[in-house]
């Protein structure tokens, strides 16, 4: 699914969140769901031979109900004052997931037209949108508009995937963001840390920060891969805004 029109661009809100396990230990999970991880482990490949303890905070956080939330970055396209297109990019980020979700689905509502908003991510349809959606179910929010997709048939979900986009069709393999910014020749988001070190920045150093300007750098990355794939040419990186509000 490609656009044909710039203007198309500025209903998109382009996305990315950091997630990490639901403690910072195995042994600090109560007992009933220390015991579901172990069952849990068992279904997970792990050549390694990792103990459920050390699959725990490996792996744990990728999965909505062993995992918590705790960045979710948006950026989206606008055109300047030189009638310029620029990308704003902010981050949600803090220690309780709760703020996170509610001040993420504010925004959507109030700042957009639900109705006409598409949302857009890399791999957003198997992880990202779901996650978020059953993490607010979690917390007792009911999920904005565009991500209350239960029910609806997959041609009635207008979201955009970049790795979607990618495949056109083939199911047979995952392609990194990291990999397809390398083909299109975008900058790199993995300057700094990767998605598999979040959860030790996250509780070894509790530098959320570091784990926020990581996510927006993600989103920045999707936002000119998605223009990339779509024929436009990236924004340049003056043009990149990051707001702290």
């Amino acid at each position: 699914m490609m656009i044909q029109n710039l203007s198309d661009l500025h209903q998109i809100l382009f996305l990315d969140i950091e997630t990490v396990s639901c403690v910072g230990d195995y042994a600090e999970m109560d007992s009933r769901l220390r015991g579901l991880w172990d069952k849990k482990a068992q279904t997970i490949r792990n050549d390694e031979g990792f103990t459920p303890e050390e699959l725990f905070l490996k792996r744990a956080a990728i999965y909505a109900e062993f995992g918590k939330i705790v960045t979710i970055a948006v950026g989206y396209i606008r055109a300047d004052d030189d009638n310029e297109l620029q990308l704003r990019v902010k981050a949600i980020a803090c220690d309780s997931e709760e703020e996170i979700l509610l001040e993420f689905k504010e925004l959507i509502e109030k700042r957009f037209d639900p109705e006409r908003l598409r949302l857009c991510a890399h791999n957003g349809k198997e992880f990202d949108f779901p996650y978020i959606c059953r993490r607010m179910l979690i917390h007792g929010i009911s999920p904005p508009y565009p991500l209350d997709i239960s029910g609806k048939k997959p041609w009635e979900v207008n979201h955009f995937d970049t790795l979607e986009m990618w495949k056109f069709g083939d199911k047979k393999s995952y392609t990194s963001l990291e990999l397809l910014a390398t083909i299109f020749g975008i900058e790199s988001s993995k300057l700094d840390i990767d998605g598999s070190m979040v959860t030790q920045v996250y509780y070894e150093t509790k530098d959320i920060a570091r784990i926020a300007k990581y996510c927006m750098q993600d989103v920045v990355v999707t936002a000119q891969l998605f223009l990339k794939m779509n024929c436009f040419q990236p924004i340049a990186a003056d043009k990149i805004v990051i707001l702290d509000k």
